[in-house]
């Protein structure tokens, strides 16, 4: 039972609700709809706490508050959090909470329900919630996507459902220290695949940055601190510096009438990390850590664009700006609903400063998103762009031949991509992703010019329906009656909308190209003696970089894969690029040791392996007596001793570790969050693995050669690859080279930077 001192806090962090609640009731009725959801969700919960230790009521408390406060939604909203684990943790059912609080409050209760239970792979291993049911190979590496699916279905219903699930997953990302690490992991990597896309797609950039920062908190922990810290200290040294550059800003705004409202912001720990990442750049080389943001209350008769406009030229008249630094979306919003006019200006003491301009509407709606976006709807005649979006979401979700897997890469995709403008030929612009092609904008255009394109002209010139348009673009289709829409189109459209079209169009002759492509390649495989396992089609479908069987078979059945070559494809060794003498084989392996049979190999190997629990910790450990490792290193990120790593299960009883921030390993987690092992370093000595440090300093002769020998002379390491270029008395470059773990690596670039004309000796991707 709870003590005094947890009803106290039960009753304050209420208290705190009930007062922000007040402001977003339209009458005494809604008002006390708010308390008598809270009296009752605190009745409901009596006596059970989190794994944390503090009351379970505390956390539909939390998230309420951030549905109020942080994102701006209304009376049904709040009530709705406040219940929204109510039927999945009680007694209670949907039909109690329609008879006390109304249908739409019961309706939104039920997707949230819905959406939990989608998301507990446990809950969800087979009907009837048998947790020990075996699934099968298929059915598990689809079982999360296709909780995606069901959750993002509730955009169909009521988008408010998301909004809240966004407020829960906030909460539980700020309580995350309580959580066990193999649950961290997953949900660390459902939110930076699903659920900041998702936030920053509708908007809420304050619950985004925060859900970034928590993520990089976790994921790179020594990363952040050093930035928090670097930050701390620049934030002190500038803000008088950035107050002598506010300064005549106000001045000449006050004087020209304007009420406004001048803030300092800084770059968030994760947007520094990851432009360091990107840009292979040091803390100290970024000179956009701070944005001066504007914010004004419109005066009347004039637009707010024309009123940005105006205030951007008043200040750059004291200022000098940097013109490729201009972003104008006042005139061309984002598609999240994002309005602004940012410049870069140059100030008295050399430093570029990022301005931003927006109108007090502007603003509400960069913060919190899609409801702010829905309260100024009716200032606004025409759809937005966000409202373009979520009409694109529910077309895909509403498609029935898109399975969960391709569903949830596709989503994905359409959460991250950028936009172009094109015109057409009569001027009028239109709106398409990044990478779009003639044939994307004629099936955007209409179905019909779509289906009889046959080419393009892009500004004039005749162009293949494969051109990839650029911004400003202007595209006229060429159609012909007699054109069908083909196979090889698939190849080259990106947007959802062609290929959904293409895909209805070709779906007999595509069916009947899948059955003959599965029969030709069982007859190829039967000829070499092997039999079609699914480490067979693993190899097949890396090598032809395909998604799945129905695409390889699709590939064969039109011809666009040569089975003469298969025999080749199937004996190409997989070489791990990370041990330093080894080469561990996989699959068709040439060594005497692994003569076994080709088709009977890995049960063997499977059999000689002991069980992975993956409640417990895993060891990561090497074996000096055969030089062997314990785990399989994943070859997209090149993980050495040190990293922070996570562990997966492969379908061999093998654990496979990935950097924790590999997006291949986060896409991993948001899809097989049941495979994720909690893997931990040991210390290895024996074994070496490859990294890459990349270097750039002053050219001057034989710096190279001393660099080199440097490392193989006096820290006796061996050099695997070498690559240098020098341009203008610079050098840059990057160094192979084989390490025991992370400190060795630390090490080795401390030493590089006393090297005269070393500027910067930072760790890089291996890319190839």
């Amino acid at each position: 039972m709870f003590t005094k001192e947890d009803n106290d806090l039960i009753y304050k962090e209420f208290e705190s609700l009930r007062l922000a609640s007040l402001k977003r009731c339209a009458n005494k009725e809604e008002y006390e709809g708010v308390v008598r959801a809270f009296e009752f969700a605190n009745e409901a919960h009596k006596g059970v706490r989190r794994r944390s230790g503090e009351p379970y009521i505390l956390h539909p408390i939390a998230v309420a508050k951030i549905v109020v406060q942080e994102i701006g939604l209304g009376y049904k909203s709040i009530v709705t959090a406040l219940l929204h684990d109510i039927v999945e943790d009680t007694e209670y059912t949907v039909e109690d909470i329609s008879r006390l609080f109304g249908e739409k409050v019961a309706s939104l209760v039920d997707g949230l329900t819905k959406i939990k239970s989608a998301m507990d792979t446990n809950h969800n291993k087979a009907q009837g919630g048998d947790k020990n049911a075996k699934l099968s190979e298929n059915q598990e590496k689809s079982l999360q996507a296709e909780n995606f699916k069901r959750i993002l279905l509730t955009l169909n219903d009521d988008v408010r459902v998301i909004l809240i699930k966004l407020a829960d997953r906030l909460h539980n990302l700020r309580t995350i220290d309580s959580m066990p690490e193999r649950k961290k992991d997953k949900i660390l990597s459902e939110t930076m695949y699903i659920f900041i896309p998702l936030a920053h797609r509708l908007g809420l950039y304050s619950i985004k940055s925060e859900m970034e920062n928590i993520w990089l908190r976790f994921r790179q922990p020594d990363d952040y601190a050093y930035i928090q810290k670097k930050l701390a200290i620049y934030t002190q040294e500038k803000s008088c510096d950035i107050d002598r550059f506010i300064e005549p800003i106000e001045k000449i705004l006050k004087k020209e009438g304007y009420k406004f409202t001048i803030s300092k912001r800084t770059k968030t720990p994760y947007s520094i990390w990851r432009k360091m990442q990107n840009k292979g750049i040091q803390f100290d080389q970024i000179y956009d850590l701070f944005a001066i943001r504007i914010i004004f209350e419109p005066k009347e008769g004039i637009t707010e664009r024309q009123q940005c406009y105006d205030i951007f030229s008043l200040i750059s008249a004291d200022y000098i700006s940097k013109p490729d630094r201009l972003r104008d979306w006042v005139g061309r919003p984002k598609s999240n609903g994002y309005e602004a006019l940012h410049c870069t200006l140059m100030s008295t003491l050399g430093n570029w400063m990022e301005v931003q301009i927006r109108s007090r509407r502007m603003d509400e709606i960069a913060e919190r998103g899609l409801a702010a976006h829905w309260s100024y709807k009716g200032v606004q005649k025409n759809e937005s762009e966000l409202d373009n979006w979520l009409n694109m979401v529910r077309e895909v979700l509403e498609n029935p031949d898109v399975s969960a897997l391709e569903f949830l890469d596709k989503f994905h995709a359409s959460l991250l991509s950028s936009e172009i403008y094109v015109f057409t030929p009569t001027g009028e612009s239109k709106k398409l992703q990044k990478g779009a092609t003639a044939l994307d904008f004629a099936y955007y255009i209409h179905s019909k010019i779509g289906e009889r394109a046959i080419a393009a002209k892009v500004n004039l010139k005749l162009v293949p329906l494969s051109h990839v348009l650029q911004n400003g673009d202007q595209v006229e289709i060429i159609t012909a009656e007699t054109q069908k829409p083909k196979r090889e189109w698939l190849d080259f459209v990106t947007t959802t909308k062609a290929k959904r079209l293409i895909y209805d169009s070709l779906k007999a002759d595509i069916k009947n190209a899948i059955k003959e492509g599965q029969n030709a390649l069982d007859q190829a495989l039967a000829k070499l003696g092997v039999t079609p396992q699914n480490r067979v089609f693993k190899k097949l479908l890396l090598e032809y970089n395909l998604n799945n069987k129905d695409e390889l078979y699709n590939k064969i059945g039109t011809g666009l894969i040569d089975l003469s070559e298969l025999e080749k494809v199937l004996k190409k060794n997989n070489e791990n690029k990370f041990v330093k003498f080894w080469n561990l084989q996989f699959f068709f392996g040439n060594s005497d040791k692994e003569k076994d049979d080709q088709e009977g190999d890995d049960t063997q190997n499977e059999a000689k392996r002991p069980k992975v629990d993956k409640k417990k910790d895993y060891l990561l450990e090497e074996n000096p007596l055969d030089k062997t490792l314990s785990y399989k290193a994943a070859e997209c990120c090149n993980p050495i001793p040190g990293d922070p790593i996570i562990g997966f299960l492969d379908d061999n009883n093998e654990v496979v570790i990935h950097k924790k921030v590999c997006p291949h390993a986060i896409s991993l987690a948001s899809r097989q969050g049941g495979k994720i092992v909690n893997a931990k370093w040991t210390k290895h000595t024996i074994l070496s693995f490859l990294a890459r440090i990349g270097l750039k300093g002053i050219d001057r002769i034989g710096i190279v050669n001393e660099i080199t020998k440097y490392i193989t002379l006096v820290l006796s390491v061996n050099i695997r690859k070498i690559h240098f270029e020098t341009h203008d008395g610079i050098f840059e470059g990057y160094i192979d080279l084989y390490v025991h773990n992370t400190e060795d690596l630390e090490m080795i670039m401390k030493r590089m930077l006393k090297i005269k004309g070393v500027e910067s000796a930072t760790r890089t991707d291996i890319k190839e």
